[in-house]
């Protein structure tokens, strides 16, 4: 006798790929906030997170090409990424730290007419007056949402391909990637060396 053969069920209340999917973009489409009032609401879990801008500015950039948030159309996506931690991957780094913050590296290359300088640890970083400087420039021009997640990677790579965030290269379709932004890159990273013996 053969074993009859059940296919899984998930419990109703376990919500499906597309439905976390469409969940994390009706938040993060949401009203974004400044980063003061941001830090104090970020959630310690993991989850996705977007950085919207006005479209003008990043002088690179004109006409900033990201998708228009839903609830404030004069800021567009800048850029979307993910974190096990919401509050301690923005506040520790990119609120901080050029070296771990590929978001940050990313606007001093395209910010280079205000004249950010770089220096050379086990990786080009900002001058510590200057990652100051670039944490004032984000506080002023760019706002912030989020959505937990129990699990970010799978979701973020599907908004990322949905959303075309300009400032993201990995995993956005080859004809949606800024050159004007993996130019900026490629300058930043090529800013500072290691010092020759």
């Amino acid at each position: 006798m053969v074993p009859v053969t059940f296919p899984e069920r998930r419990p109703a209340d376990v919500p499906t790929h597309e439905e976390r999917v469409d969940e994390a973009l009706r938040l993060l489409s949401g009203p974004p906030v400044a980063l003061d009032v941001a830090v104090k609401r970020l959630a310690r879990g993991s989850g996705v997170y977007a950085w919207w801008a006005p479209p003008s500015v990043l002088p690179d950039l004109p006409d900033l090409p990201g998708p228009p948030n839903d609830s404030d159309p004069s800021r567009r996506l800048l850029y979307l990424g993910r974190a096990t931690s919401l509050r301690g991957r923005i506040l520790r780094n990119h609120l901080r730290r050029s070296g771990s913050s590929t978001l940050r590296r990313t606007l001093a290359g395209l910010l280079v007419s205000e004249g950010y300088r770089t220096t050379w640890t086990d990786r080009v970083v900002l001058v510590p007056e200057d990652e100051t400087r670039l944490t004032a420039w984000m506080h002023t021009n760019l706002r912030l949402t989020w959505a937990e997640d129990p699990e970010p990677a799978i979701i973020e790579a599907e908004l990322v391909r949905r959303l075309h965030p300009p400032l993201n290269v990995h995993g956005v379709d080859p004809e949606h990637i800024q050159e004007a932004v993996v130019a900026a890159k490629n300058s930043y990273n090529a800013s500072s060396g290691p010092v020759e013996p």
